[in-house]
């Protein structure tokens, strides 16, 4: 006598079925942690990726014979060298990035004439920012300090930025190379990708720890673009604007050198729209940056029917080291 599967109490219920089920779950299972496996070595692979590719970027201005901002370029129109050889960009936008900005503000006895219309130029810089820039005031003379911002390291409030700017009275000598130096270092806790310092002294150093030599190190590591606006008269004799100069030009960045009758809240204003008006391109290196060498970039366009184009970008870089930098040991200082 036959017996359904479904009947008789000695036997074990299913017994045609429990071991196909089984088989069939495992299978299932088996996929699944496949694929759960595959994605996440996929996901460390990307995660290596990230942390062994050494992504240079390039903010460029690219403007014609009068000075206007060249807008509409494409990818193809750039041609980016290192050390002479072409590199493959993998990195192209044309838009108005936020950034994080540090004010630095002469405050040395030498500016003490001058001070009220440089917080006038610093307000108009903040109006005609991004809304959405981070941005900080560092005042030096023989010492520098980072302003408080309503107990933020950043803001993007003007007001808050113009109160901190009250406060600052004209005093002492000048120490304008730590002053660029803590900016720098202040700028790594900001969050914004692209990073710039604008510096409004009469240019003179008498008062920094930090040498000239070490400061063109550190802004070469840093990719921070850096302007100027220098207040130069022809009585002090500390002043040395000519070092401004250059490093801004080694960064990508302008030093601007007003006459008296020039009203340097423009000059501000042109600044904020610099910032503004920028292609991003950013390329992996064929061979990987040695940090003890600067490695010369040259960023050229070929656009027909453009005329002649003035491109602008930094000079070079030179890569992040392990060691402990003059920067860093700047921080014990102060």
């Amino acid at each position: 006598m036959n017996h359904s599967p479904w009947e008789g109490n000695n036997r074990k219920r299913y017994p045609l079925f429990k071991f196909p089920l089984l088989l069939l779950l495992l299978v299932v299972f088996v996929r699944l942690r496949s694929g759960q496996l595959f994605a996440a070595s996929e996901e460390r692979k990307q995660a290596t990726i990230s942390v062994t590719t050494d992504l240079v970027v390039l903010p460029v201005n690219v403007t014609d014979s009068s000075g206007a901002f060249v807008p509409g370029l494409q990818k193809q129109h750039f041609r980016v060298y290192e050390d002479g050889a072409l590199q493959k960009l993998s990195l192209f936008t044309e838009e108005d990035t936020p950034v994080t900005v540090g004010l630095l503000v002469d405050h040395s006895r030498s500016m003490g004439p001058k001070l009220p219309e440089v917080r006038a130029a610093v307000s108009t810089f903040a109006h005609s920012s991004n809304l959405e820039d981070e941005m900080f005031v560092v005042d030096f003379s023989d010492h520098v300090s980072i302003e408080p911002l309503s107990g933020k390291a950043f803001t993007s409030d003007v007001k808050i930025l113009e109160k901190a700017l009250l406060g600052i009275s004209a005093q002492g000598q000048t120490a304008l190379y730590d002053a660029v130096g803590e900016g720098l270092k202040h700028l790594q806790l900001g969050t914004r990708d692209k990073k710039a310092l604008v510096i409004v002294s009469d240019g003179g150093d008498n008062a920094s720890r930090l040498k000239y030599s070490d400061l063109l190190l550190l802004a070469r590591r840093s990719h921070v673009l850096i302007y100027s606006i220098v207040l130069a008269g022809n009585s002090e004799e500390e002043e040395n604007p000519r070092a401004l100069e250059r490093l801004c030009k080694e960064t990508g960045g302008i030093a601007f050198f007003p006459h008296d009758s020039q009203n340097i809240s423009d000059i501000a204003k042109s600044i904020a729209q610099d910032l503004r008006e920028q292609y991003t391109l950013g390329y992996a290196p064929e061979k990987r940056p040695n940090g003890n060498s600067f490695r010369k970039i040259a960023v050229r366009v070929e656009a027909p029917h453009q005329g002649h184009l003035h491109v602008r970008t930094r000079t070079g870089y030179l890569a992040p080291t392990g060691k402990a930098s003059a920067l860093q040991s700047m921080g014990d200082r102060h």
